[in-house]
């Protein structure tokens, strides 16, 4: 895999590929976040989702990006030219599973955004966020989410209120209640310290293993 490769870079803000133009590359997001954003007919953009460090970004056999895919933050991507990393793919039958697993964790992730999105209060919306990135942060190091964590928020509070479909003001509002109530440590602009994850947990609605309460 070496040999077909490549490294790119991009400044937060940046657009890494539009929806509808050709990808001949796919790629997984090494540091940094980007957004997933759709945009309607009237011209509205909604964000869709988040590529996080091991988030994979493009699919084999389609030539196309299906959505917009745009740095939120610096973003370094470990790019594979597309045509060679399908022959692999055909040569390598553990790079096709690998990119099934990852392609199901998709599905996982768009099952609990549309849950995020339409169900759930701001508070809930807040935690859930938290609760996704620390998880991730947990499962990049070889960890399970629990007890106290601390990770830096890879989001402005901007950012975080185009994602969750809330104002800027509610997202400022919610945080500042989330820390009032000892769910949540901040530590400067970024740096968030997390008590106890199953605190967090049982305020965004789930349980400690990242499933929905009922």
């Amino acid at each position: 895999m070496d040999e077909i490769k490549y490294y790119r870079t991009f400044e937060s803000g940046q657009t890494v590929v539009w929806a509808g133009d050709r990808m001949d590359f796919v790629a997984s997001v090494v540091t940094g976040v980007a957004t997933l954003t759709q945009t309607m007919e009237d011209g509205r953009t909604q964000m869709v989702g988040l590529l996080l460090p091991s988030d994979f970004v493009g699919r084999p056999g389609r030539d196309t990006a299906a959505y917009n895919v745009i740095a939120a933050t610096d973003l370094m991507m470990c790019c594979f030219r597309k045509k060679p990393f399908e022959a692999l793919m055909g040569s390598t039958p553990n790079v096709s599973q690998r990119l099934l697993e990852m392609t199901l964790d998709e599905l996982d992730a768009a099952r609990e955004w549309m849950l995020l999105l339409g169900r759930k209060t701001a508070r809930e919306k807040i935690s859930s966020l938290l609760a996704i990135i620390a998880r991730r942060e947990a499962s990049l190091n070889l960890h399970k989410a629990r007890g106290r964590m601390a990770f830096d928020l890879p989001l402005t509070r901007e950012s975080m209120a185009d994602y969750l479909g809330l104002t800027l003001e509610t997202v400022s509002r919610q945080m500042s209640a989330l820390k009032r109530d000892g769910v949540v440590e901040l530590e400067g602009r970024r740096r968030v310290v997390i008590p106890d994850f199953d605190r967090l947990a049982e305020e965004a609605g789930d349980d400690a293993d990242g499933g929905f309460l009922v």
